[in-house]
């Protein structure tokens, strides 16, 4: 009985030896990363992409720009500073990641959604100037649908509650008080990248790629 005991321990040593040589690092593949081994929120961090030539062309989540690089399609450019770590691996987070290969980009485009309008908008109501959070703003249809507006780059603006209301369904012409600060853009080279702006203006690493461009100066509407 006792050296069945004695069995059963060697075999667990065992066991255990072989487990903690298990733990040496290993690279990071492409299938851990597609396998979600690193916790989400950290995975969706955005990541600026740029051509080979160092023009910014897109904007990425971290899951899929850690893809890239792993897959040897680009290679990381600045680092966010922060460690990945799972069980047994841990990589760098990459910040802005950059295309072995010049893609030509054709024509650049980006989703109409409520969260591009804003981000071109500033966050700020087109009518009153007031800058909000995104919960607090609406999008106003400069000629309403009702009067055969529609959902475009150009007939979207960010609008607070107040000044939606206040317009309601009547076309700007009808309406002394109210104008536009600037005629909504719509969607081109550069609107682009003031939404990467925009969205990476909390990382430092992206300024040298983002904002050699002297500041943008814009007239408000006649």
């Amino acid at each position: 009985m006792q050296s069945g005991k004695m069995r059963k321990q060697g075999l667990s040593g065992k066991r255990h030896t072989g487990h903690a040589g298990s733990h040496a690092q290993r690279p990071v593949t492409e299938l851990d990363v597609r396998a979600g081994v690193f916790r989400q929120p950290v995975m969706q961090t955005p990541v600026l992409v740029l051509n080979a030539s160092y023009e910014p062309i897109n904007i990425c989540g971290a899951r899929r720009a850690l893809v890239l690089v792993l897959k040897g399609v680009a290679r990381t450019e600045e680092e966010q500073g922060q460690i990945l770590h799972a069980a047994r691996m841990r990589v760098a987070m990459p910040s802005v990641i950059r295309l072995l290969e010049y893609r030509r980009i054709p024509h650049q485009t980006r989703a109409l959604s409520r969260k591009n309008i804003l981000l071109r908008d500033r966050n700020s109501c087109q009518y009153c100037s007031v800058v909000l959070t995104a919960g607090e703003l609406t999008l106003d249809h400069v000629v309403p649908r009702s009067r055969g507006g529609l959902s475009t780059w150009e007939n979207l603006v960010a609008c607070c509650h107040n000044c939606n209301r206040r317009k309601g369904n009547q076309m700007l012409h009808e309406l002394t008080e109210m104008r536009l600060l600037r005629e909504p853009r719509p969607f081109s080279l550069h609107t682009s990248r003031h939404i990467m702006r925009m969205i990476g203006s909390a990382d430092a690493a992206w300024r040298k790629y983002l904002y050699f461009e002297a500041t943008e100066t814009e007239e408000p509407a006649a």
